[in-house]
């Protein structure tokens, strides 16, 4: 991640200074961007660069292509996304497990490929439903792909979103410059303060002979530790985002306070699963579904984040039992729960409830299939 590297971090202020210094020029956050975005990959992995140099522009001919085409828009549609999702992103998968090597490839041309496989999804099916009325500029295209801030992990800008912003002269008023810095802080303190001392008190935990009490705290910690890591990255990529002159969308929204795991997914990492829900039922379903169609895209949309995050058991078996929870939920009405209509005992039970089912699973996060038998056999060890 680049937020670990300090190097990293000065050249992105010094980015957001040349955009101040230079607001008057009305295209400049547009032009500027794109220079920076460049030269930064450069500097940081010239191989990282051409990597995704050919990326953007085989990506982009193919977005041109879908926009103007009036035959096999279809066709084309579905194959340029199946050629990102096997071509790429299993090579990853492929590339991490250590089945397929390359000497082309190596773990520096994987950086943040992940996500933006999702957002060239996402321009596809912008350029599949709004045609030539979807067509933008190259390099608005290649700043929505190479965006600096939310490279390596996020938050999902969405294409639209992202194109309505490259329209805008940039500006950054005194109030969005106080409250961006503020987070930018508050995550590098996340990431390099708690984050450190929570792993160390992991790793010391996990040593130990596990016994019940030991195993409920590492599932309690590591839920915690996962959230301030993950949300210490968020505020640092909204933060400076919005400093360059971009809406950055919320990737936690409270999920400490979700009655219902329906709820947990739209307040945890909240742009990947409305990247999920969005895409996956717009091609499944274009009217409301019923509520078992519901539950089983639920249940697709689930297990497809797990496989995203990892091509494992222990991912496909987490997004196996979310999905489950999601199904059960749809099935019985109890998606939400509206606060004003209930007792705030009954809320904050529902919460407790939801916590306790996430708490559960999250330990998979950790990918270590040692660490997560070890932890759950701990789980029935009553005493020492």
């Amino acid at each position: 991640m680049f937020y670990m590297h300090m190097n990293a971090i000065v050249a992105m202020i010094g980015m957001v200074a040349v955009l101040m210094l230079t607001r008057k020029w009305a295209d400049n956050k547009r032009i500027l961007m794109i220079i920076f975005s460049l030269c930064f990959l450069l500097l940081f992995s010239q191989k990282l660069l051409v990597f995704y140099a050919a990326f953007t522009v085989i990506n982009y001919a193919g977005f041109v292509y879908l926009c103007r085409t009036t035959v096999w828009r279809k066709a084309t549609f579905i194959f340029a996304i199946a050629a990102n999702v096997i071509g790429v992103f299993l090579g990853v998968r492929l590339y991490v497990m250590g089945i397929f090597h390359n000497p082309l490839f190596d773990a520096i041309i994987y950086l943040g490929l992940i996500y933006n496989v999702l957002k060239v999804i996402d321009a596809y099916y912008f350029a599949y439903f709004f045609g030539k009325e979807g067509q933008v500029t190259a390099i608005d295209y290649a700043n929505y792909l190479l965006f600096i801030p939310t490279f390596t992990s996020g938050p999902i800008l969405k294409f639209r979103d992202f194109m309505a912003d490259s329209k805008k002269p940039y500006s950054v008023d005194a109030a969005l410059f106080e409250d961006s810095v503020k987070r930018i802080i508050l995550g590098l303190f996340k990431k390099i303060v708690v984050v450190t001392w929570m792993t160390s008190i992991f790793d010391q935990v996990l040593k130990q002979d596990l016994h019940t009490h030991q195993s409920l705290f590492l599932l309690i910690w590591f839920y915690a530790l996962i959230y301030f890591d993950f949300s210490g990255y968020s505020d640092m990529a909204i933060g400076f985002g919005r400093l360059m002159g971009y809406t950055m969308p919320e990737n936690f929204k409270r999920p400490l306070f979700s009655p219902s795991m329906t709820q947990f997914w739209r307040n945890w990492h909240a742009t990947l699963g409305d990247f999920f829900r969005d895409h996956i039922f717009m091609f499944f379903s274009r009217s409301a579904p019923s509520r078992w169609v519901a539950s089983s895209l639920s249940v697709l949309i689930m297990v497809l984040i797990g496989l995203w995050h990892g091509f494992t058991w222990l991912y496909f078996f987490y997004g196996l039992y979310h999905g489950i929870i999601l199904a059960i939920e749809n099935i019985f009405k109890i998606t939400t729960v509206n606060k004003k209509k209930v007792s705030k005992t009954y809320f904050y039970f529902r919460c407790l409830v939801t916590q306790a089912l996430v708490t559960f699973s999250v330990i998979i996060y950790s990918s270590n299939y040692e660490t997560v038998l070890r932890i759950y056999k701990g789980l029935l060890h009553f005493t020492r």
